[in-house]
C-alpha cells in the first residue's frame, strides 16, 4: 500500500500511530546484522586504531629489535602482511553490510517521516475547514487571498 493510500485510510481510522524506527528495525535484526554493526562500530573507533597501531609497533619491535637472530617474522613482515590482508578482506564486506543496513534504516525513517508529514498536513487542512466553518456560522466571512492581499468577502 503506497503512502497516499495509507494516508486516506488513516484519515478514516483517525488512529495516531507514532512508530520508532529503531524499534522497528531492531525487531527484524538477525545475528549477522547485529554482528556486522558491532564490527563496524569497533573497527571505526579510535580505541581500535590506537590499539592496532600499538600492536603493529610491538610486532615490528619484537621481530627487529628483541628477536634479532630468531625472529618468527623477519623484516619484510610477510606473515604480518598476510594477516592484515585477510583481516581487510573480511572486515571490508562486513562494514559494507552494516552501511547497507543503515541506509535501509534511513530509507524507512524517511518514509515514516513522509507519512507523518501527510497526516499533519491533512490535520491542518481539517483545522482550516473547521475554522472557516466556525467563522461562517458566526456570521463573519473568512478572509480570502486576492493578488497576495487579504480581503474580506
Amino acid at each position: 500500500m503506497n503512502a497516499a493510500a495509507r494516508f486516506l485510510v488513516g484519515q478514516f481510522r483517525r488512529a495516531q500511530q507514532v512508530r520508532n524506527v529503531n524499534t522497528l528495525f531492531d525487531e527484524r535484526q538477525t545475528f549477522g546484522e547485529r554482528l556486522a554493526d558491532r564490527v563496524a562500530a569497533i573497527g571505526g573507533s579510535w580505541t581500535f586504531i590506537i590499539s592496532f597501531s600499538v600492536f603493529l609497533l610491538a610486532w615490528a619491535g619484537l621481530n627487529t629489535v628483541v628477536l634479532t637472530r630468531h625472529a618468527f617474522d623477519p623484516f619484510p613482515f610477510i606473515f604480518l602482511n598476510l594477516m592484515l590482508s585477510m583481516l581487510a578482506a573480511l572486515q571490508a564486506p562486513i562494514i559494507m553490510m552494516s552501511q547497507n543496513r543503515q541506509a535501509a534504516k534511513d530509507r524507512l525513517e524517511a518514509r515514516l517521516d513522509y507519512e507523518t508529514n501527510l497526516r499533519v498536513e491533512a490535520e491542518i487542512a481539517c483545522l482550516h475547514e473547521k475554522i472557516d466553518l466556525m467563522l461562517a456560522m458566526s456570521g463573519d466571512q473568512p478572509a480570502t487571498m486576492v493578488d497576495g492581499q487579504s480581503r474580506s468577502s
